[in-house]
């Protein structure tokens, strides 16, 4: 209790900038230390004045009321001196001191942690995706972590809580300092299937300048970054670099190309900082030898096979529903050099799509090209409107081209 006692007195002093309180205590040997050092001593540093001054009042208020907050919050306290502290926060070489909690206290060297993160003003699209993956990462076994603003994060930790996954919020103020202010029912779901935490003590108001800062936990804890929808300069790159910094894995879901949301993800799947994923299968493939206990398989697609219809008894006759498949001659038709500009592999999809709607797994049985290659191809030709996505995760072909005389379409 004592060492952390000062730990507390260190990390709530006036003045204390991020980094600084590591600095010290690497300095002086532990936070102990640093309290009980001749004053003196704190002028040959090269810190703020008023920090000089914040280090020679030795009061323990400030320890105490944070621990009697803590208590009154039924808030859990961790420190860097504790062995439940992760492992993969060790590693970090600006690491918080001290961490607080509400709900349970994860081993992450254990989990297979995946962060999530995106704009806070995202697109229907960025909002269905991040749901999708959070919900299918959660319902195999994934640990989802992410922060809880509004947009990307919101919709991510709500995918995940309907797949029944537990979930981790780190937050950028106190845990009892709800922000967004509508989020409070989000606060309460998290804290009852996972847990928040964060770096500041009880009753510190969240501030812009938290971000950056709360997104080194956020990587940190995790094995891997998946951006959803971030544009060019949005906390979700940052966080993605920090995790980059840190040697994580980054995933991205590609975007629209002429979408100001999806410029960063586009941008680092083109300079090969991120992985382009389609669907969380794609991440949970890279891990799946190494937590073979902690993942579950996927909810499987619906079987391909014929299945005999039961007998349906008589009446009038049911109006059946439209053809998914639009008559050849309804769709637009390009130059046929467009097509001949594709890769082998994007012109034997494109051929199949245009007969009927397949899946992917449906894809890779007719073509025999790895998943892998088969998702990007589908993301490539879909991102230049030659095909479209079907209820079902099918793809038709959007486009025709013109015959070519000799061999035909």
């Amino acid at each position: 209790m004592a060492a952390l006692n000062y730990l507390l007195w260190l990390t709530t002093r006036p003045y204390l900038g991020q980094g600084t309180a590591q600095a010290l205590v690497e300095r002086f040997g532990s936070a102990e230390a640093v309290y009980f050092a001749d004053p003196a001593e704190y002028d040959m540093l090269r810190i703020p004045g008023g920090l000089k001054e914040a280090l020679r009042d030795k009061s323990m208020d400030s320890a105490q009321r944070v621990l009697g907050e803590c208590d009154r919050l039924g808030l859990w306290i961790i420190t860097c001196q504790d062995a439940a502290y992760p492992e993969r926060l060790r590693q970090l070489k600006n690491l918080p001191l001290v961490l607080y909690g509400r709900g349970r206290q994860f081993r992450f060297d254990e989990e297979l942690a995946i962060a999530m993160v995106g704009t806070r003003k995202c697109t229907p699209y960025g909002a269905s995706q991040a749901e999708k993956f959070g919900r299918e990462l959660a319902q195999a076994g994934a640990l989802v972590v992410s922060g809880i603003a509004q947009g990307i994060d919101s919709h991510a930790l709500r995918g995940a809580l309907m797949g029944g996954g537990q979930v981790v919020s780190v937050l950028g103020g106190g845990i009892d300092v709800v922000y967004p202010r509508e989020n409070q029912w989000l606060y309460e779901d998290v804290a009852a299937a996972g847990a928040l935490i964060s770096e500041y003590p009880p009753g510190t108001e969240t501030h812009g300048s938290h971000f950056p800062y709360r997104n080194r936990i956020i990587s940190g804890l995790t094995l891997g970054v998946l951006v959803v929808e971030a544009g060019s300069r949005s906390g979700a790159v940052i966080t993605a670099h920090h995790a980059l910094d840190q040697g994580r894995d980054v995933f991205s879901i590609p975007g629209p190309l002429d979408a100001p949301q999806s410029a960063g993800a586009n941008d680092m799947i083109g300079r090969g900082e991120a992985r382009l994923v389609r669907s969380a299968q794609d991440i949970l493939l890279e891990y799946e030898s190494s937590f073979p206990h902690k993942l579950r398989p996927l909810s499987p697609p619906p079987s391909r096979t014929s299945a005999r219809r039961p007998e349906r008894a008589p009446g009038p006759e049911r109006p059946q529903p439209p053809s998914e498949e639009p008559p050849e001659q309804s769709l637009p038709v390009l130059p046929r050099s467009r097509l001949e500009a594709l890769g082998d592999e994007q012109q034997e999809i494109f051929h199949l799509l245009g007969r009927r709607p397949l899946v992917p797994d449906e894809l890779v049985d007719c073509t025999g090209i790895p998943a892998r290659r088969v998702n990007t191809a589908l993301t490539l030709l879909q991102a230049d409107g030659y095909i479209e996505e079907l209820p079902g995760k099918r793809f038709r072909a959007a486009v025709r081209f013109e015959q070519n005389e000799s061999k035909g379409s």
